[in-house]
């Protein structure tokens, strides 16, 4: 959540943020138009109260003397009614003001490129190599059925479309994928793991950001306020909420297996076959916490590692900065990783990597005390794919298929799997 302070502070710089992002800057002024009708009641109610505390010194010094206060008592009284009938109205404006505040996104960095789409986004570099078959290559739906790696049809069948029964090789060619990253980034990245709930509390869930604004967009459990896991990075970020953590102890990095439960689907089409967008998919992410100053060098660190892992794949990809209206909101800045399908002859975005700076720890009230000045400060948030699975599946299926129809399997993943191809 933006800082109140700041817009009191420097509205523009606000106004100016929206802006990029495409949105409109008259919220500000409403709330502006609100914090001033909040003061100047705080401002009565603390006339109020300041003569309610002295005429009761008053009464106090009268009654040691004998002497009669009854008419004091009653003005006290009264005064203390008034004091009272102001909670109603600031609470409401407070409420009002705290609304408003939910819907503006995080301030986006200087940095960031100005657009306002996909094509605006600004690629910052490429690895891999493109693949030259000598046939046709088949999009990844075909190849999974005809191994039997995956069972759409009896996926839909259970759950509905959007949902995938892998099986066989498919579901063992899934878990390998989870356990090479978790290790990868355990082992030589340095994050601690976590297997987090796969439910998350409304609390969680609106300290990171996902609420109000996402709520279409998770599965919510019926008369409760729980939802399914929209992304690991909601329950881990969420494990200090309310605590002061030690500065010696940050950067605090974590990684994490969920799976992933999303609504937002899209359309039935052809872009949408296969494993291109799913209601359930499952992804390994890393969380950072870390002080203010160092969040931004933690973010290119935090792309190194996720890149790490498509590299490792043996999969082309590029990386892209996203631009001002392609940031997501919680994120001043973000990036993210595609990987191309030939199958498709897409581009898939498998990794996006974002520095929330204080947005979410603001709401959660994560903070540490900075051991030269003792003042505690938000610490900065940061989360990445590390990487998602669905997608990847369909790059690593459509990039290794053979002209025999079998699958080469890429070289980190042999010692999981035991095999040098699937057929």
């Amino acid at each position: 959540m933006i800082d109140l302070k700041l817009i009191r502070q420097d509205p523009e710089k606000v106004k100016e943020s929206l802006r990029k992002r495409g949105r409109e800057t008259s919220i500000v002024d409403e709330i502006l138009r609100l914090d001033a009708e909040w003061r100047n009641l705080v401002s009565e109610q603390g006339k109020f109260q300041a003569e309610l505390n002295r005429r009761s010194e008053e009464i106090g010094e009268l009654k040691r003397k004998g002497e009669d206060v009854s008419q004091l008592v009653a003005e006290v009284r009264d005064l203390s009614d008034k004091v009272k009938e102001l909670n109603a109205p600031l609470k409401e404006k407070r409420d009002q003001i705290t609304r408003l505040l939910e819907k503006i996104p995080n301030l986006l960095h200087p940095s960031v490129p100005i657009g306002e789409g996909e094509r605006d986004n600004r690629q910052v570099r490429k690895g891999g190599v493109l693949r030259n078959f000598d046939f046709t290559p088949l999009p990844h739906w075909e190849i999974a059925s005809k191994l039997k790696l995956i069972d759409f049809e009896r996926g839909t069948k259970i759950s509905g479309s959007g949902f995938i029964l892998y099986r066989g090789w498919g579901a063992r060619l899934e878990r390998a994928l989870i356990s090479w990253m978790l290790d990868l980034h355990r082992e030589k990245h340095g994050y601690t793991e976590l297997w987090p709930p796969y439910v998350i509390n409304r609390e969680a869930a609106y300290g990171t950001g996902k609420l109000p604004d996402f709520d279409d967009q998770m599965y919510r459990f019926e008369n409760a306020e729980y939802y399914l896991n929209p992304t690991a990075e909601v329950p881990v970020t969420a494990i200090h909420a309310e605590e002061i953590l030690s500065e010696e102890d940050l950067p605090i990095y974590y990684v994490a297996y969920t799976a992933c439960f999303r609504r937002e689907a899209g359309a039935a089409g052809k872009d949408t076959r296969g494993l291109l967008r799913v209601h359930q998919f499952d992804k390994v992410e890393l969380v950072k916490l870390t002080r203010p100053q160092d969040s931004f060098e933690e973010l290119e660190k935090m792309l190194k590692d996720a890149e790490e892992v498509v590299n490792g794949l043996g999969l082309p990809y590029e990386i892209v900065e996203l631009c001002s209206m392609e940031v997501g909101f919680t994120a001043a800045k973000a990036y993210d990783i595609n990987v191309f399908s030939p199958g498709t002859g897409k581009w898939l975005e498998v990794s996006s990597c974002s520095n929330c700076t204080d947005f979410q720890s603001r709401r959660l009230n994560i903070r540490f005390r900075d051991k030269e000045t003792g003042k505690l400060e938000f610490v900065h948030t940061l989360n990445g794919s590390g990487i998602a699975l669905a997608r990847t599946v369909a790059s690593i299926l459509e990039n290794y298929q053979e002209k025999d129809g079998s699958i080469k399997v890429p070289e980190v993943l042999k010692p999981y799997l035991g095999v040098d191809k699937i057929e």
